[in-house]
């Protein structure tokens, strides 16, 4: 049962007129995820130019989410490109990475060992989330535009305006699945690396395949978009709140403390981390409410 005060915002959201929000959402995402590769190719001296290019993009993002906030012009252009090309850019990091952990002594003859020492392998991708946001806000409508309203320029057919008229359930919660995936195995493999000392660090690696089955479910069953997708997505941005709080605290607790806040930040557990399980849970709650494509 949808709450009375929540229904005028799930019918812009049903209706696609949501393109000045999720643009807000995209410039926060991608200043906190340009923050979190900003200190994890600090801490590899930035050996490689490359390792400049999501710093710079991340910037180039939120300023241009920023703007699109404001302006349906600066949404369609500069947004949709700098976020594509952030998009582009991730899967080259992702190349990158992978290269990094063939080169380490070994290569994939360790697998286990080299992925959990080795550079994060899907964190390039994990990058992508928030350019992944702003590409489709980009397609969105404003949220004064009136449900009636014919726009100066009348998308065009397929996928494009399913996304202008917000029926695209299906497509976000395959996204949200794979992303889940990735967030997870990401948790996994960094939480192995401390021995899961504590019991919450278990909690994102179970909660992963609840996730990713409702998000597949979703796929299939609008049903299952409606009733099972929002409680599993629901519990992902709880418990990626609750993993901020613990990676704060683990900062907090390391030698120094406050008065080395930059150094514990640096190489203490990676502040942001459980912002992206978080954002998996964000993507499928958004899903939820979405409505379904008119094709298949």
């Amino acid at each position: 049962m949808e709450l009375a005060p929540l229904a005028p915002v799930i019918e812009r959201i049903r209706d696609g007129r949501f393109q000045r929000s999720l643009a807000l959402v995209t410039a926060g995402s991608s200043l906190v995820s340009g923050l979190e590769v900003a200190y994890e190719h600090y801490k590899g001296s930035y050996s490689n130019l490359i390792m400049y290019t999501p710093v710079l993009l991340s910037g180039a993002v939120t300023a241009a989410s920023t703007s699109a906030i404001f302006s349906r012009r600066a949404a369609e252009t500069w947004m949709r490109w700098t976020c594509a090309i952030t998009l582009l850019d991730g899967v080259i990091g992702f190349g990158f990475h992978i290269r990094g952990i063939c080169r380490k002594p070994g290569g994939w003859s360790i697998p286990i060992t080299n992925l959990i020492m080795g550079p994060p392998v899907f964190a390039p991708l994990l990058f992508g989330t928030a350019a992944y946001l702003g590409f489709m806000a980009s397609y969105l409508r404003r949220e004064e535009d009136s449900r009636i309203a014919i726009l100066q320029k009348k998308p065009a057919r397929g996928w494009r305006r399913e996304i202008h008229e917000g029926r695209f359930q299906k497509h976000l919660a395959a996204v949200a699945a794979i992303w889940t995936v990735l967030s997870g195995l990401e948790a996994w493999y960094s939480h192995y690396k401390s021995r899961f000392r504590i019991w919450a660090q278990w909690t994102p690696v179970l909660l992963t395949p609840i996730q990713f089955g409702a998000c597949v479910a979703a796929i299939f069953s609008e049903n299952a978009a409606r009733k099972f997708l929002p409680a599993t997505s629901t519990l992902a941005m709880i418990d990626g709140a609750v993993g901020f709080g613990y990676h704060v605290r683990g900062i907090a607790r390391r030698p120094g403390g406050k008065k080395t806040w930059l150094y514990n930040i640096l190489y203490g557990p990676p502040i942001f981390a459980p912002l992206l399980f978080a954002a998996c849970g964000a993507l499928g709650l958004l899903a939820s409410v979405l409505r379904r494509e008119k094709r298949g």
